[in-house]
């Protein structure tokens, strides 16, 4: 099987490299067929035009933000033809909606009393799209918590006072932007909404009805428990399996190209695309 890695991110959102610099290191660790999908934006495709590939295969993608009953959710969307309208729709409503979810935690942490400077926060993020992760790195800076771990555990996780999930598009709506870019849904790490059996199963009922897919039945390292798990979710309901890494940074916990053993019982993702979008440097793209 070859070295696939379907989900990414650059500094176009939550990153630490460009796009070149992904490229390169994924090429250097032996990935063969590659997707950037950074969060609810397409910018780094723009950058790739001069970057020579060498063999491997990019997979244009992406990953939105919704939420379902009240839960943040992420939904990846692959395959995509990125000169789509339907595409362009999704990525300027969620830009617009990213960039009023950002006040509103910078307000809700300031109302918290926390000296947060939300110009700091938009440099971190280098004036793209604002993100937690971005609120995270600034809290370390000044020493409210010791990692971004921390952060997120006391002020931005789920639940807590800088977690804002209400600016999103609707779950039918982010599965019709993708479907109609020629692209297919893939429901992103799904044991990280740390849902109930019962619970993840209503979700992947739920995404299946609005136009769903897939699903990633591995994200990153995982144990051959979770893997199993996911694998079975992925069969019962009848849903192509995805595999990333959701790469951000280097680091020992996270590397591009680096995730747990495949399933073989899953039908993987890529054997529904025929390289329809596949990615090149002479693709057309338009912003």
């Amino acid at each position: 099987m070859k070295s696939i890695d379907l989900h990414s991110h650059t500094v176009v959102s939550d990153g630490r490299l460009t796009p070149k610099e992904l490229v390169e290191r994924a090429k250097a660790n032996g990935v063969e067929v590659l997707s950037i999908t950074d969060h609810d934006t397409i910018s780094a495709y723009e950058q790739l035009a001069d970057i020579d590939l060498d063999g491997l295969t990019i997979i244009p993608g992406i990953e939105f933000s919704t939420q379902w009953r009240g839960v943040g959710v992420h939904i990846v969307g692959l395959n995509l033809n990125l000169d789509s309208p339907a595409i362009k729709e999704g990525v300027a409503q969620q830009e617009k909606a990213r960039s009023k979810r950002a006040l509103l935690i910078a307000q809700r942490l300031i109302k918290a009393k926390l000296p947060i400077d939300f110009q700091r926060v938009e440099e971190i993020a280098q004036y793209t799209n604002v993100g937690r992760p971005h609120f995270a790195q600034h809290m370390v800076e000044l020493g409210i918590v010791k990692d971004m771990s921390a952060a997120f555990k006391k002020y931005l996780g789920n639940g807590k006072v800088g977690d804002v999930k209400q600016c999103w598009a609707e779950l039918e709506q982010i599965v019709r932007w993708i479907v109609e870019a020629d692209g297919v849904a893939v429901l992103a790490h799904p044991l990280k909404y740390k849902m109930t059996r019962t619970k993840l199963s209503a979700l992947l009922d739920d995404f299946r009805a609005v136009g769903g897919r897939g699903m990633e039945v591995v994200s990153g390292q995982q144990t051959k428990d979770e893997t199993r798990l996911l694998a079975r979710f992925c069969v019962e309901k009848g849903l192509l399996a995805s595999c990333g890494s959701d790469f951000h940074q280097p680091s020992r916990w996270s590397e591009i190209g680096s995730m747990s053993a495949f399933p073989k019982e899953c039908e993987p993702v890529w054997t529904d695309w025929n390289g329809v979008n596949t990615y090149s440097a002479e693709t057309q793209f338009s912003a």
